[in-house]
């Protein structure tokens, strides 16, 4: 099987993933994987071009598993892709809103429209997968069933929206990494590029500072840092960083510098143009 413009998600179809490869690559077919371990292998084995990995939620912060999995994965970040998280209350077709009696949802989403299940006095229940929630309420085919889900969702099962923008909170958006088997060369340098890496230090006092020192002076914008310990040991910490800029071209370039002083390790996960809706675009 050829991976030739396909591009794998952790989720069923439907799912906000789903939704952001859609966006992304219009015309791409698009690959459910169960785990995000599963979504890398599907580009390792060539089953697909591209991966769309979620790293990070507005309202729920960093997404489990991603900033472990990325130093392994042996995949190069080629883009990133913010998409709007828009919750829809779904039900069979006929269902309306006074028919509702449980909500079923991912419980990350759940959190997110406790508004609506006050105001209809729905019984909460937690599912894996906004989009198997639905699929799941599809399958009953009971109206006292509905589910919190994607627009998309709602199309490929069939259900009709009984309610948009459920959510509590405006603005509700997930950033993606777009990632590829890793390439021979980096882009170009240029303008309105983001750089994702990693670095280790010792656990020693000030040791972060040090290491960081160089994106203060130069005046680089530190957009993410995540902190994990490796291989169980209390001596070294490993970060995972995004930062404005490409790695050969100031001041970036002067930052990395400074930080080689001051880190055991350092590796470059991914240079990828910055996506317009950090300019509001």
């Amino acid at each position: 099987m050829s991976g030739e413009h396909i591009i794998a998600f952790q989720g069923r179809p439907g799912a906000y993933s789903d939704l952001a490869c859609r966006t992304a690559r219009p015309g791409w077919a698009t690959l459910p994987c169960q785990t995000f371990a599963q979504t890398i292998a599907a580009v390792h084995d060539g089953q697909a071009e591209l991966a769309m990995l979620a790293c990070e939620n507005s309202l729920a912060g960093r997404v489990p598993d991603i900033h472990a999995l990325l130093p392994q994965a042996d995949l190069f970040i080629v883009g990133e892709h913010f998409q709007r998280v828009e919750h829809c209350l779904l039900g069979i077709p006929g269902t309306e809103l006074g028919d509702a009696r449980r909500l079923h949802t991912h419980p990350v989403a759940m959190a997110q429209v406790r508004g609506v299940i006050g105001e209809l006095g729905l019984e909460p229940v937690v599912e894996f997968d906004t989009a198997g929630a639905a699929e799941m309420v599809r399958a009953w085919g009971r109206k006292e069933d509905v589910a919190v889900a994607s627009e998309l969702a709602a199309e490929l099962n069939g259900l009709e929206i009984l309610r948009r923008n459920v959510e509590d909170a405006a603005h509700n958006t997930t950033r993606f990494y777009i990632a590829s088997r890793r390439p021979d060369t980096l882009p170009q340098p240029g303008p309105d590029f983001m750089t994702t890496l990693l670095f280790r230090v010792n656990n020693q006092p000030g040791a972060l500072y040090k290491a960081l020192g160089g994106l203060a002076t130069t005046g680089v914008n530190l957009t993410r840092l995540e902190s994990y310990m490796l291989e169980g040991s209390f001596s070294a910490t490993q970060f995972l960083m995004d930062v404005e800029g490409h790695p050969e071209a100031p001041p970036l370039a002067e930052a990395l510098r400074e930080l080689s002083f001051f880190s055991e390790r350092q590796e470059i996960l991914g240079v990828y143009p910055a996506s317009p809706f950090r300019r509001g675009a």
